[in-house]
């Protein structure tokens, strides 16, 4: 059984949605959670309502795409044992589809921003301190987007994402000899979409259903044990079966 007793986690962008799933599965193993958001009345409704339930949570509201936000909040929140970059979409922004050759420079900053710059800040801010004390897990959350291309006007999205990917790839080779491990999660079709966008959508996923909070919560809680101690530098699909590789 996962037992994450004694283990501090930082869930950044866990206000609300998969983020808000992972910070619950993980405080329900035993962690003591910290809710990150960039809202801060709904990092801190997040975490009251974690503690409202009996789970240990407190809220951390910082913006994951300013490296000295980052580094100043890490710093006050002491040891840090499991980093979940889950931060992601278009940051504080609504996330708009778009083709890329209709996009201007402008338009890629915030994708890029908290999909790429925030997973490299968070990483980069706990990283030392967990090789320092020999054990640590990094989890990141991707998605489909960053494994294969799709014709739905992502692709900046995707591309960042997909460099969140291989910044796991290389990180985990550099830091697995001080017993940490850096892995990715890359998350299929979730149930906060609108039904109109994923009605059409859900035939091809043979599982018949849309993703839920727990299901990317459940698949953190065991990249973060004991037990998956020798799994490093790997990517996981979770998405109900929709792509088979």
């Amino acid at each position: 059984m996962i037992d994450l007793t004694g283990r501090t986690a930082l869930v950044t962008g866990s206000g609300q949605n998969a983020g808000l799933g992972i910070a619950r599965v993980l405080a329900e193993q035993g962690a003591r959670v910290v809710i990150n958001d960039i809202h801060r009345e709904r990092a801190e409704a997040a975490a009251s309502a974690l503690a409202s339930e009996g789970l240990d949570a407190s809220a951390a509201p910082f913006d994951v795409s300013d490296s000295r936000a980052v580094q100043s909040a890490t710093e006050s929140l002491g040891e840090i044992d499991i980093l979940v970059n889950n931060a992601g979409n278009a940051g504080a922004g609504e996330m708009k589809q778009s083709r890329f050759q209709d996009m201007v420079p402008e338009d890629w900053v915030p994708f890029v921003d908290v999909n790429l710059y925030g997973v490299m800040n968070c990483t980069h801010a706990v990283l030392r301190g967990m090789c320092e004390r020999e054990w640590g897990r990094v989890i990141t959350i991707s998605s489909e987007a960053g494994r294969r291309g799709l014709g739905i006007g992502v692709s900046v999205y995707g591309a960042a994402k997909a460099a969140g990917i291989n910044l796991m790839r290389h990180v985990s080779q550099e830091v697995g000899v001080h017993g940490v491990t850096a892995n990715t999660i890359a998350l299929g079709l979730m149930n906060n979409v609108p039904e109109e966008f994923a009605a059409p959508l859900i035939k091809a996923i043979p599982m018949g259903r849309l993703g839920s909070p727990a299901d990317a919560g459940h698949m953190a809680a065991f990249l973060a044990s004991e037990e998956a101690g020798w799994i490093t530098g790997q990517v996981f699909s979770v998405n109900g079966g929709a792509s088979a590789f």
